[in-house]
Formats: C-alpha cells, structure tokens, sequence
C-alpha cells in the first residue's frame, strides 16, 4: 500500500493529469488519501443485502464480471479505495454560493470525475502490469443505476460505502462520506486479486464522524440545501435528484459549461464537516 500510495500521488501531481479543465494549469483535486480492505470482508456482504441483494455487486461480483475466466475466491481478494478532497479555492467559492453551485464546483464535479476515472484506469494499469488482475467496478459496462426497496435511488457499486469499508470515513446526515480530509470530496475504488494489508477502520458505527448524529449539535448541512432534501430524518434522495436535475445542471448548461452537469454539493462546503472530521481537534485549513 505505501508503495500504490506513492504511485498514485505521483501520478496526481503529474502534469495534465489532475487538472480543473481542459488547458487549465489548476488543479482539480488536493492530496488524495487511499485505504484498503479484504475482499472478504464481511461489511461487503452485509452491503450488498442491505442496499439491494439482487443488484449489488460484492468485490467478488465485480471482478467475476470483468475477468470471467480468472479464477478468484473473496479471500484472495482485496479492495482499495481513494479520496480526492477538493481544493481550498473551490472550497472557498463554493461557500459563497446559495441557491446554485459555482462554477468552480461544476468544473470539479465534471472535469474532476474525468480525472477521477483516469485515476481508476491508471491504478487498475500498475497492478495489471505487475501481472495482477484488476477492475474498477465504477467503470464496468455492467455499472448502472438501480433502485433499492429500502433506500431508494442507488447503484450496483457504490464508491462512498466502499471507501467506508477501507477505513476512510463515515456517513453524514445529508448521506455524504466524511473522511479525515472532510467530505467535500470525490471517491473512486479498484478491486484486486491480491492480498493487501486492510486499513484498520477507525470507528465503530457508519455516522460516527457526523456531529448530528453523534452529538445531536448540528444543522448545518440542512441548512445549505435549497432544495429542502436534508432533514432530522435524513437525506430525501428523491427531492435531491429533482432539484439537480431540474434547476442545477439546466444552470450549469446556461450559464456556466455550457452543457448540463449533475452539480450541486452545496451541503458539502460552509459546514463543520467540509474539510475535516469534526469530532476531532479543530485544524486549520
């Protein structure tokens, strides 16, 4: 893991490869933070009946679906998992906006999630060229959407509860993953058949790092969404997914890209949360 570690950041700090736009000399994404955990890790099977058993991939699902003819137990397994925190200037712009997301925001979220796949890609590249099969689930053709019975609106691999599993945060009131760098953030993840030291998960419940729930002291996210989606019960997938769709990404085609784009994050910046776990020390940042 030290040795991916390096590679990845390397390949970050490379030129062209983690930038916020095309030609852009700026970068999309701060140092990433990476974390591991066994295939067999039992939080992926308790994922996969909990969010939707006849849908959800398991790290064993994944990888049988992009090496079919790889022989692969769960045990020989092992899953790696990446936060990219966002910049402090988009941070910083991003706070400044209320019923729309800024510009830098929708740059990071559209151009920063090509970075992001390209990162998949390149991690998936260094183990298969050391003779290591290995996927990103994101990526696979069989990747789509799907609907839970019990959550609603989700996906057949999910990059926020796999990086939960590698040790890399918990979940919040507004469902994003608060990491030690934060939850203003991007998440991407590969599977591997190879035997990697796990990252030992750092807490004990999946909302422990989240001050509403573990102290019952904070509004902040509810009070940043326009769209009335994040309440004491939770995060109303359904009133999210209309208001991105119906007033953020048509703002972002008119007067910002040029093309629509899913941005928002609003509930992500201007909260204790944004760049930092808040049950720890105040650092500055």
């Amino acid at each position: 893991m030290q040795r991916l570690n390096a590679a990845v950041r390397a390949w970050m700090r490379a030129p062209g490869n983690n930038t916020i736009a095309p030609d852009a000399d700026v970068p999309a994404f701060d140092t990433p933070l990476l974390g591991c955990a066994a295939g067999n890790d039992p939080l992926f099977a308790f994922l996969k009946d909990d969010i939707g058993p006849d849908f959800y991939w398991t790290p064993a699902d994944a990888f049988a679906l992009a090496h079919p003819g790889v022989s692969a137990s769960p045990e020989e397994l092992s899953v790696v998992a990446w936060i990219l925190p966002q910049t402090e200037a988009t941070r910083k712009a991003h706070r400044r906006a209320g019923e729309f997301p800024s510009i830098e925001w929708s740059r990071a979220r559209h151009y920063g999630e090509q970075v992001n796949e390209r990162l998949r890609a390149h991690v998936v590249s260094l183990f298969t060229e050391d003779g290591i099969p290995a996927c990103a689930p994101a990526l696979l053709p069989q990747w789509e959407r799907a609907i839970s019975a019990k959550y609603g609106f989700a996906s057949r691999w999910s990059e926020r509860h796999t990086a939960h599993a590698c040790g890399l945060g918990t979940f919040g009131l507004s469902d994003g993953l608060i990491t030690p760098a934060g939850k203003a953030i991007r998440v991407g993840s590969v599977v591997v058949r190879a035997r990697l030291e796990p990252t030992p998960r750092p807490y004990a419940h999946h909302n422990e790092w989240c001050l509403f729930h573990s102290r019952g002291k904070c509004d902040a996210c509810m009070k940043r969404c326009p769209a009335g989606a994040i309440t004491p019960e939770g995060h109303d997938k359904e009133k999210c997914r209309v208001y991105i769709r119906g007033v953020t990404a048509p703002f972002v085609e008119r007067e910002q890209l040029g093309f629509k784009v899913n941005s928002c994050g609003l509930c992500q910046t201007k909260v204790p949360c944004e760049f930092r776990n808040p049950t720890t020390r105040r650092q500055e940042g």
